[in-house]
């Protein structure tokens, strides 16, 4: 499995054949974006909430449930072979 990534315009990644992967609105991007720019390191739910809700006085109160939200779904869009309950390999908790 091959995905690439762009980022410099609007958040984009292309699966192994070179088709788009349709990503959801911005917060999903914007999830996969700090992703990205971690290289490879563990991003704790509550640095994502503070990126995602920045400049706000107080993210919702809903806010750790909508990431997991969004990672999953970046989980089954960049790998929707992937059978459900399986492990992820390219979205790791």
């Amino acid at each position: 499995m091959e995905v690439a990534f762009g980022v410099l315009g609007p958040v984009a990644a292309w699966d192994g054949t070179g088709d788009t992967i349709a990503l959801k609105g911005p917060r999903h991007r914007a999830v996969l974006a700090r992703l990205l720019v971690a290289r490879r390191r563990v991003v704790p739910v509550g640095r994502l909430v503070e990126d995602l809700w920045a400049g706000q006085d107080e993210p919702p109160a809903d806010a750790v449930g909508a990431v997991r939200t969004f990672v999953a779904a970046l989980r089954r869009a960049l790998e929707p072979e992937r059978p459900p309950r399986s492990p992820a390999r390219l979205l790791v908790t």
